[in-house]
């Protein structure tokens, strides 16, 4: 990989330690921010009196600004330096949280998310970006892992728990209230530290055109993939042209940026990397694993064990210490005993399979202990994959093109999270609906084994005090329930198989595609030296 600044030993321990301090809290900005709806969905709604669709570009306006910022970024890094470029971001993004903590008005609300998701990708590219610029090669895997604390670890164990027990305990104003000291703090840090210049890059003119033709295709595949679901995909007119205006407008796009010859929004350049190739194509099976999980295991809690936010913000939270270690692990092989990145990425996918492989044998009666073995067990896994994929990624990428890479590698990990999300939403639906007919069809009004349920729920509610006629009903509705509970309790965990089962099917892919790849580059070096 390409050092763009070499750090001499009179660099002090303020320029080494503070800027990488300062970029951990910008991104704890970012985590909080972008996983605000994840449990404070209902309280949202509530306070805003907004209906499902209203609410939904909460949502969408968030995702689809922060890929727009991942793609728009490097152009900016190259205008100004990387550490002006976090520090307008984090500013940004902690002024927009502040405002909105203090409103409740949807539309507003609606802005301001908009605001932090294009923040919040500017400021994570630019962040990794100085930290290549700012820190030497040999250092670099010990530092990906600590940004990655506060990039990856944060949004998926930190922030879904202090959400949770912000909700329980005040509300959710006060999730984006406490992303606003931690932007002050960042870029106080930042200000005071001695962060070295990059070396001067080639300016070239905005591209409009490709901007506008992106922020196209981001904005319909967003739609389509986070409300899908909802409107039973295809089946809805507004998703079928959503779709087709999202591929005409990528189709554009690719031409455009062919005829712009370099001088595009889009660097063509990355692809002749193989390890970043390889590493983008893994980005959309990990997105997908991690996105997907989480999404899992706090819904599975929520909505099938009756957990409180608070509780279902701290049943991940312990994975995030051995995510951690994991991450602090594999950065030891890398950077001491130079262990190429790539010997971890199996053990990471061979634990996130059993892990979910575990947790698909949930029932509605499992509680923390019984998930927490197979929820650790997820963290592990995360913490081996994400930093040898980082650092496959960017092992061969210069000054020119390593933000470009940097932002198209976080757009494959966040496309991947949303495609994984919506796969296993429309799977819990299909299921439970499937589940409920199969089960149903033995719930009959003849059963021996239904007659005695009803008949000993009835003789229960009678003498709580009700009267016979409102003791059948309700035992009928309590039947129904159960029976509705337990088609849930299936459809969850077909979707943690189907989560252990995309590793099945992905793994053998991704080796395929590592060799063609291999032999691609060594015929292309053969051709060269000829």
């Amino acid at each position: 990989m390409t050092t763009f600044v070499t750090l001499s030993s009179r660099v002090g321990a303020r320029t080494r330690i503070l800027p990488l301090a300062g970029l951990v809290l910008a991104t704890l900005t970012e985590a909080i921010t972008s996983t605000v709806l994840a449990l404070g969905r209902s309280d949202i709604i509530g306070d805003t009196y907004a209906t499902p669709d209203e609410f939904a570009w909460l949502d969408i306006g968030y995702i689809a600004l922060k890929l727009i910022g991942f793609m728009t970024s490097p152009w900016l890094l190259s205008r100004f330096p990387p550490r002006n470029v976090v520090i307008g971001a984090t500013l940004v993004m902690g002024l927009a949280c502040g405002i909105a903590a203090i409103t409740a008005r949807l539309d507003l609300l609606i802005a301001l998310r908009i605001i932090q998701g294009l923040a919040g990708g500017t400021l994570l590219v630019g962040g990794q970006t100085l930290i290549f610029f700012a820190y030497p090669q040999h250092q670099q895997p010990l530092l990906q892992a600590l940004f990655a604390m506060g990039a990856v670890v944060a949004s998926a164990t930190f922030a879904p728990a202090l959400q949770g027990w912000l909700i329980d305990s005040q509300s959710w104003t006060w999730i984006f209230l406490s992303a606003v000291p931690l932007a002050l703090a960042s870029v106080g840090l930042l200000l005071i530290a001695d962060a070295p210049a990059p070396a001067k890059a080639r300016r070239r003119p905005f591209d409009w055109l490709g901007c506008a033709l992106i922020a196209t295709v981001i904005l319909c595949f967003t739609y389509v993939l986070s409300q899908g679901s909802r409107w039973e995909w295809f089946e809805e007119p507004r998703i079928l042209w959503l779709t087709l205006t999202g591929l005409a407008a990528l189709l554009a796009f690719l031409g455009q940026q062919v005829l712009a010859n370099g001088r595009g929004l889009f660097d063509f350049t990355l692809f002749e990397s193989e390890d970043f190739t390889f590493a983008f194509i893994v980005s959309f099976v990990a997105g997908a694993a991690l996105f997907g999980s989480a999404f899992l295991i706090p819904a599975f809690a929520l909505s099938v064990l009756a957990f409180t936010p608070t509780d279902a913000g701290l049943l991940l939270l312990p994975s995030g210490a051995l995510f951690v270690g994991a991450l602090l692990f594999a950065a030891f092989l890398t950077q001491a005993r130079r262990v190429p990145p790539v010997a971890t990425v199996p053990f990471g996918i061979l634990m996130i399979m059993a892990a979910m492989w575990m947790l698909s044998g949930s029932t509605n009666e499992s509680d923390t202990a019984d998930m927490m073995a197979a929820i650790l067990l997820r963290g592990l896994g995360l913490g081996f994959l994400f930093l040898s994929i980082t650092l496959i990624a960017f092992s061969n990428l210069n000054s020119r093109n390593l933000a470009a890479g940097i932002g198209l590698f976080n757009t494959g990990r966040q496309l991947g999270g949303l495609m994984g999300v919506a796969a296993l939403q429309t799977l819990i639906e299909h299921n439970v609906v499937a589940n409920a007919v199969v089960l149903g069809a033995d719930v009959t009004a003849g059963e021996g084994a239904v007659i005695e349920r009803l008949t000993t729920t009835t003789s229960m509610l009678a003498v709580k005090g009700m009267d016979a006629a409102g003791a059948s009903q309700a035992a009928t509705s309590l039947l129904g329930r159960t029976v509705t509970g337990q088609s849930t309790v299936i459809a969850f965990d077909t979707a943690f198989i189907a989560v252990a089962l995309l590793f099945v099917i992905a793994a053998p892919m991704l080796v395929g595609i590592k060799i063609g790849l291999s032999r691609y580059a060594k015929a292309r070096a053969v051709r060269t030296v000829a």
